[in-house]
């Protein structure tokens, strides 16, 4: 929380070689753009009210750095995760963003009260979809 107690946002910045087809795949997958904070360099993809990634053309994500610009297709340098509702939920946005083009980053990961798929997206980051019980994975701890 804020000092004024309202919930901090969170702002995930992203480089990508094709933001028409980056924003096109995340389109597709479910995800909604904010248009106020998009422009031909930039696309604000909102995950929820208080977290968005904002898909940034790399030569306008290079600008906000002094340091080079990793390449998400050699190396890992995050992991971005997002709740689903279900396992049938994490299953059925990993197939859908494996069919418009990613791929699969890692094998199902399933501890009962916990279940998880992977990919990479159209430029190699890696993003994990994430379902748990809260109540049996407290059990679990």
């Amino acid at each position: 929380m804020t000092s004024a107690g309202t919930p901090r946002m969170l702002f995930v910045n992203l480089p990508v070689h094709d933001l028409a087809a980056a924003a096109a795949f995340f389109t597709r997958l479910g995800f909604r753009l904010d248009e106020r904070f998009s422009d031909d360099r930039a696309t604000c993809l909102v995950v929820n009210d208080q977290a968005c990634v904002m898909l940034l053309a790399e030569k306008f994500f290079a600008s906000f750095t002094t340091k080079d610009v990793a390449d998400p297709a050699a190396s890992t340098g995050a992991i971005l995760t997002v709740s689903a509702d279900s396992r049938a939920d994490v299953d059925a946005l990993v197939d859908r963003a494996i069919a418009l083009g990613g791929r699969v980053a890692q094998q199902p990961s399933d501890q009962g009260y916990m279940y998880g798929r992977s990919f990479y997206d159209l430029d190699g980051h890696a993003w994990e979809v994430m379902w748990m019980d809260a109540g049996a994975a407290a059990q679990a701890f």
